[in-house]
């Protein structure tokens, strides 16, 4: 009897272990996050992340299509300017309390307070209230038009129709925040046993450098369909190391891959790549402050106009990526625009970029000389060579290169520390004006070059109080056709996406957006 209890006891400690065992995900995901404050980050490795920790009224189904959050539903006034959203009554955050729409209004007062300094308040400011608050002409936050109607009654009142709203409420600025926790541990509630969140996970450990842990949250909403327990978040900024990583499998997706490697990996992880379209422009970015270009619109023209974005995308990114010469990818409803030079041919191009550089005052005997500000980043810095090699040999200008990591890259970006900057920009939803109002008068921060032109914000506010659909295209068509007239960036391509998902991993969903919750994906 002894023995064959021991027996038991022996397969029982055999196969426990595959029954129970903890399914973890392994993420690269480029940069080491600059804060999970989702009021005071602006970049796509925070989104990740916080797209894990938290969830809005409105989310992201697995093909990044919208869908109901934390709201089951929702109902919009005749006028199209009030929403009323119904919130899931079995919603909590991750300590077990309940949550409210009180947590809303909390949590979007904070992202609009001018004190928090968010660089993305502007986000919100189709909301009634929301811009003279941000701006601190208002001082009452009961100014802003959201409304606790009852704990599980949001109201929302808008400027205009607004027809991205819902898919802007999918962003992280319009998250709800636990107030009880934020005011009990101030700056440091984002840290390991003080966030308390409210999406399929929450955070665990965050070890700088080297990985954040994301835990599976018992008490959210839809715990029992969160097939992974654990996600790790590992920041690798040098995408070799990461393309070795995966190949070791300490990875399970990469955040990129090198660009030097993406025929070696097409021919030999054909089944791993995954390449498809994404709503975002690499673009330079051209400091109007700056001497070199201030009131100079013919020499920020010939800078563009000297680029030859066919080679860099067929030689140096090489996959996919489509040459811009616009600003605003292909996105819904709405007719790209380009510069009026893209119709020549290249010759043309560069015999115009060399008439424009001398008009502006340079010649062989006296250069203009330049630096380009990029986030560290093999990728980012093979374009950055190939770009000052086509300006040195077209039009001899003198560029040298400046690298910094993610944290000290974003500080520069914001204090206009640069002449020339490396920068992308990821559509926050589906729609033109995501891309467009950057570049308003008074955005802020993230209207990297200051760009500033009434006729622009003009028209931009025609769009944003235009019901018409058509009209509304246009007059955004309009303001970028005055954007690339002045000429304030440099766009480069129109991005793909392109990550390694190993062949274990389940669940995910090419799309637009490049969003791929962990809740959807499993482990073979």
């Amino acid at each position: 009897m002894l023995t064959i209890l021991r027996l038991v006891a022996f397969a029982l400690f055999l196969y426990a272990p595959l029954s129970l065992a903890e399914t973890v995900l392994q993420r690269g995901n480029g940069a080491e996050p600059e804060t999970l404050d989702f009021h005071k980050s602006s970049g796509v490795p925070e989104a990740n992340i916080q797209r894990d920790l938290f969830e809005g009224l409105v989310t992201e189904s697995a093909d990044g299509k919208l869908q109901p959050g934390v709201a089951e539903s929702w109902e919009t006034s005749a006028d199209g300017k009030t929403y009323t959203f119904h919130l899931r009554k079995e919603v909590k955050w991750s300590d077990g309390s309940a949550l409210t729409a009180a947590d809303f209004v909390y949590a979007w007062r904070r992202a609009l307070a001018p004190e928090t300094a968010s660089d993305y308040a502007f986000i919100l400011w189709p909301v009634a209230g929301a811009e003279s608050y941000s701006k601190g002409e208002s001082k009452d936050p009961a100014s802003i038009a959201i409304k606790a109607v009852d704990p599980h009654t949001l109201e929302v009142q808008l400027n205009a129709p607004t027809a991205y709203f819902l898919g802007m409420l999918t962003h992280h600025m319009t998250y709800p925040l636990a107030q009880a926790e934020l005011e009990k541990f101030g700056k440091d509630w984002t840290k390991p046993g003080n966030l308390v969140s409210n999406g399929a996970y929450r955070l665990s450990e965050w070890q700088p450098q080297s990985h954040i842990k994301l835990e599976k949250n018992p008490q959210y909403r839809d715990a029992a369909n969160v097939a992974i327990d654990t996600v790790k978040y590992i920041p690798t900024e040098d995408k070799n190391t990461e393309l070795k990583r995966f190949r070791a499998g300490e990875l399970d997706i990469t955040d990129d891959i090198p660009s030097d490697q993406t025929a070696w990996v097409k021919e030999n992880l054909p089944d791993a790549f995954r390449n498809s379209a994404y709503i975002g422009t690499y673009y330079y970015a051209l400091n109007l402050e700056h001497p070199a270009f201030k009131d100079k619109p013919k020499l920020r023209r010939a800078l563009s106009l000297a680029i030859d974005r066919e080679i860099l995308t067929e030689k140096i990114t090489q996959s996919g990526e489509i040459p811009a010469y616009g600003w605003v990818p292909a996105v819904e409803g709405y007719t790209q625009q380009t510069m009026e030079e893209k119709s020549l041919d290249k010759a043309a191009r560069v015999a115009l970029a060399k008439q424009l550089y001398a008009e502006s005052g340079y010649t062989a005997d006296k250069p203009l000389e330049l630096e380009i500000l990029y986030n560290t980043s093999d990728n980012h810095k093979k374009l950055a060579v190939a770009v000052a090699a086509m300006w040195k040999q077209t039009l001899g200008v003198t560029t040298q290169l400046r690298n910094e990591e993610w944290k000290v890259y974003l500080s520069s970006r914001s204090q206009k520390q640069f002449q020339v900057i490396r920068s992308g920009w990821i559509g926050d939803y589906n729609d033109a004006y995501s891309f467009l109002g950057l570049f308003k008068s008074d955005v802020g921060e993230m209207n990297p070059s200051n760009y500033k032109n009434p006729e622009f914000d003009r028209l931009m506010k025609e769009a944003e109080t235009q019901a018409d659909a058509k009209l509304r295209s246009e007059a955004m068509a309009q303001a970028e056709r005055v954007l690339l007239a002045d000429m304030p960036i440099v766009p480069v391509y129109h991005y793909t996406t392109q990550h390694l998902v190993s062949s274990k991993v389940t669940g995910w969903v090419d799309n637009v957006m490049d969003v791929h919750p962990s809740r959807y994906l499993g482990i073979k």
